[in-house]
């Protein structure tokens, strides 16, 4: 999706600011009877005449929030803030989109940020529901370090697998690697042992892997896993690992989770790319541009 973003450089005439808040108006008209698709041109319509007003991105960004699109939410946010740093609606808007997302700390300091800004109730109720959250991943991220630095005391850092020859690899190597994955299903990792089986497996028939790193308390992980599953359907020779951070710990610590869901991409026992949050369009295009390069 293209976000028409204005010139911020261009010279405004009173005429422009006049027309942009007449666009602004309809805009909040077409919210107000739920036509959300007009609001969004005319809030359009508006930063083209004047893109140098930080409360027309940030109230298209709010149209985008209520779209469920968030990343271009978050953008049009970015703008606001970098216009008026001062935005309590900027944040406001950005640190909800994040939520969305799953990026529960960034997302609370957004609200926090809003909150001294501009108090109302509903920055109230978001806090509410993104606070815990927050607390979870800065609690795993402690246990996690503390793992790190026990392991570190007790033997030297493991060093990643290194890849396996092709050449020396055998028929019976192949089919036993083949006989440890599961085509077009997602299969559950409950311990490292277990993630470095299904990742040699993995290196070993030429596969890309994908690690999903999700919790059970997550809204995005319940909005994706679902559509992660249908895509393992898709793409029956890629091997789709999910993890719980909160059930295989020692897994999540040698990953450094901070925020879920996060998806990483592997071929032959190396990480190539990653996508962080529920974004359904880019985890597919992800999964399509690496599993078309094997």
């Amino acid at each position: 999706m293209y976000l028409q973003m204005g010139d911020p450089s261009a010279e405004i005439t009173e005429e422009q600011r006049d027309a942009a808040q007449l666009a602004k108006s309809k805009a909040v008209d077409a919210m107000s009877q739920g036509n959300l698709d007009e609001a969004l041109a005319q809030l359009t319509e508006a930063i083209l005449l004047n893109p140098q007003s930080a409360i027309l991105y940030a109230t298209r960004a709010s149209i985008y929030m209520k779209l469920k699109k968030p990343n271009a939410a978050i953008r049009d946010a970015d703008t606001a803030l970098k216009i008026n740093p001062d935005s309590a609606k900027g944040y406001k808007i950005r640190g909800m989109s994040r939520a969305m997302l799953g990026l529960w700390e960034e997302a609370a300091s957004d609200l926090h940020v809003a909150s001294k800004l501009d108090y109302d109730e509903e920055i109230s109720m978001a806090l509410k529901k993104v606070e815990p959250n927050a607390l979870k991943i800065e609690e795993h991220r402690r246990k996690y370090e503390r793992l790190r630095k026990q392991k570190q005391q007790k033997r030297a850092p493991i060093k990643t697998e290194a890849p396996i020859k092709k050449e020396q690899e055998t028929e019976a190597q192949v089919q036993a690697a083949l006989s440890a994955l599961k085509d077009g299903q997602v299969m559950g990792i409950h311990s490292s042992g277990e993630l470095e089986k299904k990742l040699s497996a993995a290196s070993k028939t030429s596969r890309l892997a994908i690690l999903y790193f999700t919790a059970t308390w997550c809204g995005p992980c319940r909005f994706i896993s679902p559509i992660y599953t249908s895509l393992a359907e898709k793409y029956p020779k890629v091997v789709f690992l999910k993890v719980d951070i909160d059930e295989a710990r020692d897994v999540a610590a040698g990953w450094n989770i901070s925020s879920v869901p996060t998806f990483f991409f592997v071929k032959n026992g190396k990480e190539v790319d990653s996508v962080v949050g529920a974004d359904k369009s880019t985890l597919e295009s992800k999964i399509a541009q690496h599993a078309g390069s094997l």
